[in-house]
C-alpha cells in the first residue's frame, strides 16, 4: 500500500509539473509570438501559419494535428507516454483557447509588441523552450515535433533539441509562402502591403526563435541529467564507500594507489553521480574525514544501470 501511495503521489507530481510546463509554453506563444505574427516551429508553428492564412484558431488545429501524430507514435513510445501526451495535448489546446482571455492587450503591448520582434523572438523562444524542457524531464511532451524527437531519441543518442531544430527550419521557411499582409496605420487604414524584405525578416525572426527554444531545451534537459565523476583520496576510504552506498545508493569503485610522497599504499574511492547528488557526497566526506582530498569533474555521458540507457 505504501508503494502504491508513493507511486500515485509521484505521478500526481509529474502531472502538476507538466501542467506548469505547458502553461509556460502557451504563455511564450500568446504573449510574445502570436501578437507579433511570428511563425515558430512544431505543430504550433503550423497552427500559427493556418491562423494567419485562414483564420483557424490555434487551439483547434493544434489539437487535430497532434491527435494524428499521437496515434502514429503511441505504439513506439508506449501507453504510459501516450497518456501523458494526450493529457498535454488536451491541456495545451485548452490553454491556447482560454489563456488569451486573461491577458490584457495593454499588457501584451507593453511587455512584448512595443519592445520589437527581435526581443520577442528571444523571450518567446526561451519561455516556450523552458516549457518543453519541463515536460520532457517528467516524461511528457507538448506534442507535435516533440513526439517525433522523442521517438528518435528512444533509439539514437541524438539531442532532442537538435531534431526539433531541423524539423522547425522547414516549417518556418514555409511561412514565406503566406500571402503578403496589409499594413495598417494607427487609425486602421490600409497604407500598403508587406514587402518581400519584411516577409524574409519574419522568417529570420522565426529562426532566432527556434534557436533560443532549442538551446533552452538542451540546457534544461541536459542540466537535470548532468553527471560528475568523483575521486576521493582518504585513509578512511572504507567508511566513505559504505556511506555513499547506503545513503545515496550509488555504486563505488576502489582503486589501488600509492602516495609517492609518503610511499604508503592506499585506495582511491571513485564514484559517478548525478549533479544533484554531489552535495550529499560533500556532506559524507566531510563527516567521515574532513582532511580528505577530492577531485570532481564533469563527464559528457554515463550509460548503464542507474543512468542513461545505451542506444544504437
Amino acid at each position: 500500500m505504501k508503494l502504491n501511495i508513493k507511486s500515485i503521489l509521484g505521478e500526481f507530481k509529474a502531472y502538476v509539473v507538466i501542467t506548469i510546463g505547458l502553461l509556460c509554453y502557451v504563455l511564450g506563444w500568446d504573449i510574445f509570438l502570436l501578437p507579433n505574427s511570428m511563425v515558430g516551429g512544431g505543430v504550433t508553428g503550423i497552427a500559427a501559419v493556418l491562423l494567419y492564412a485562414f483564420g483557424i484558431p490555434v487551439s483547434y488545429s493544434f489539437f487535430v494535428i497532434n491527435l494524428i501524430l499521437l496515434l502514429i507514435a503511441l505504439k513506439v513510445l508506449g501507453k504510459g507516454f501516450g497518456i501523458k501526451t494526450v493529457y498535454a495535448i488536451i491541456v495545451t489546446s485548452v490553454f491556447f483557447d482560454v489563456v488569451p482571455n486573461y491577458l490584457p492587450e495593454a499588457f501584451i503591448q507593453e511587455i512584448a509588441v512595443s519592445n520589437g520582434k527581435l526581443l520577442c523572438a528571444i523571450f518567446g523562444g526561451v519561455i516556450s523552450g523552458l516549457g518543453i524542457g519541463i515536460c520532457f524531464s517528467n516524461g511528457g511532451s507538448t506534442g507535435g515535433t516533440d513526439i517525433i524527437a522523442l521517438m528518435i531519441t528512444k533509439y539514437k543518442n541524438v539531442s532532442a533539441g537538435r531534431i526539433i531544430l531541423i524539423i522547425d527550419i522547414f516549417i518556418i521557411a514555409s511561412s514565406f509562402l503566406l500571402p503578403a499582409k496589409e499594413i495598417l496605420d494607427s487609425a486602421g487604414n490600409v497604407i500598403g502591403v508587406e514587402s518581400i524584405g519584411m516577409r524574409f525578416a519574419t522568417v529570420l525572426y522565426g529562426y532566432i526563435l527556434i534557436m533560443a527554444c532549442s538551446f533552452t531545451i538542451d540546457l534544461f534537459v541536459s542540466g537535470t541529467k548532468q553527471s560528475l565523476q568523483v575521486f576521493i583520496f582518504s585513509r578512511k576510504y572504507g567508511e566513505i564507500a559504505d556511506s555513499i552506498i547506503s545513503d545515496i545508493g550509488r555504486g563505488v569503485t576502489l582503486i589501488d594507489a600509492q602516495g609517492w610522497y609518503t610511499k604508503s599504499e592506499s585506495k582511491i574511492v571513485m564514484v559517478v553521480v548525478r549533479k544533484t547528488d554531489i552535495n550529499m557526497i560533500y556532506k559524507i566526506v566531510k563527516a567521515v574525514d574532513k582532511d580528505a582530498f577530492m577531485s570532481v569533474g564533469s563527464v559528457t555521458g554515463v550509460y548503464g544501470k542507474g543512468f542513461d540507457e545505451i542506444k544504437k
